[in-house]
């Protein structure tokens, strides 16, 4: 078989869904129930580089987990996979200093055509978390 020798780069860039804002718990750890869709990736497929967290307000401690979705209907377990988890600190809302600074989690990953994103807290939160995708479509 032969392989592509060649290197691959996204051709258009995709930030993934927009006005992506985490407030809700779902403490199921197979991405059926309770996720958001951060990133879908394009008919050639893609390449997610990381997610980009940043505190709304005022929120408790809790945790990111990320789950791949081959493309199928989230709602099965067999098409989900959790790729990571990002614990996310105590954030406190100011006028005059950040409510906390921007978490980054490394995804690394290319995804097949139209596979997907999804991202849970594991802790409810009062403000919310808003999620960036940062990645390209090939």
């Amino acid at each position: 078989m032969a392989a592509n020798i060649n290197p691959i780069y996204p051709l258009v860039p995709n930030s993934g869904a927009r006005n992506v804002v985490l407030t809700a718990a779902n403490t199921t750890k197979d991405g059926t129930a309770g996720t958001t869709l951060v990133y879908t990736a394009g008919a050639n497929g893609g390449r997610v580089k990381y997610l980009r967290l940043q505190a709304i307000g005022t929120n408790v401690a809790s945790l990111l987990r990320v789950f791949l979705n081959n493309g199928s209907a989230v709602g099965t377990a067999a098409n989900n996979s959790p790729i990571g988890e990002l614990p996310l600190p105590i954030a406190t809302l100011s006028e005059t200093a950040m409510s906390g600074p921007p978490m980054v989690l490394p995804i690394d990953l290319e995804l097949g055509p139209n596979e997907r994103l999804y991202v849970v807290l594991a802790t409810a939160v009062a403000a919310g978390w808003a999620v960036t995708a940062h990645g390209g479509d090939f």
